[in-house]
């Protein structure tokens, strides 16, 4: 696989150790604003073709689906970073047809989830070469399948050059992926103990992963370290999240894993 540069503004992702104090307990110190990955995407876009003819039998063929050329828009030179336009057109070049139909995202929509968008650096033969293409490195993780599928892309052409397929490989989480855990966290009883911290710095209710700032990591499973529940985590996509009131402090979750594969919430003991 290509050497892939993060070099993207807006990817880098701070890290803060957080102090156990009990069960998502609130924490009194003020941590630096982190901000996602980019929001999910990628399923892109088609124009239907018109029907060839009326009065179609039962065996006829259903109509074909055109697929427009994503726009070119703002393009990058060299070794630069991957325009905003770039990173748009690369996705939804990498997001076949057959992706789209087959695979399935974080909210459990058709087509996979959009993880994050990468400059991929030249060749070895093409370093010296100033009119090199420029490729990105797109990947989707299936929810379907578990499974990560990495394409690269050449901008220039507009042809997809590589496709690999992983089970058991988690990278960082996507911002819809955030969102969607917290979603999943509200919602289940184990989540009692953050709505109530966040009531008591908001005297609100929560009720959206928009109320909150949020950030976290990919959690794997350790054998006996968990409840049964979490052991496929690493083959599932789990996410311990670490969320924060917006303008105020941040809540301790630590000892919730939400698996998304599985769309289930589960406790660790934190001893």
């Amino acid at each position: 696989m290509r050497k892939i540069v993060h070099r993207h503004l807006g990817k880098v992702v701070a890290g803060a150790a957080i102090a156990v104090a009990g069960t998502a307990v609130m924490v009194g110190i003020t941590l630096p604003g982190t901000a996602g990955a980019d929001e999910a995407g990628g399923n892109g876009s088609g124009q239907s073709a018109q029907q060839a003819g009326q009065g179609q039998g039962a065996g006829a063929v259903p109509p074909g689906v055109v697929e427009q050329a994503p726009s070119e828009g703002d393009k990058g030179t060299g070794n630069d970073p991957l325009t905003d336009d770039e990173m748009d057109r690369a996705a939804k070049l990498a997001a076949s047809p057959q992706m789209r139909s087959a695979g399935e995202d974080v909210d459990g929509d058709r087509g996979p989830q959009r993880v994050s968008v990468d400059f991929a650096e030249p060749e070895s033969g093409e370093l010296d070469d100033p009119s090199a293409p420029r490729r990105a490195e797109v990947t989707f993780y299936d929810y379907k399948t578990d499974a990560l599928v990495s394409r690269t892309v050449n901008l220039d052409t507009g042809k997809v050059e590589q496709t690999t397929t992983e089970n058991g490989v988690q990278p960082p989480l996507s911002r819809a992926e955030y969102a969607e855990a917290a979603k999943i966290l509200i919602a289940d009883p184990l989540g009692a103990d953050m709505k109530a911290d966040f009531k008591d710095a908001t005297a609100k209710e929560l009720t959206s992963p928009d109320q909150l700032l949020l950030n976290g990591a990919v959690y794997r499973a350790a054998p006996g370290a968990q409840p049964a529940v979490l052991d496929k985590c690493g083959e599932h996509r789990c996410v311990r999240l670490f969320p924060k009131v917006k303008n105020g402090p941040w809540i301790d979750a630590r000892s919730f894993v939400i698996d998304l594969s599985a769309r289930k919430v589960a406790k660790l003991d934190m001893g």
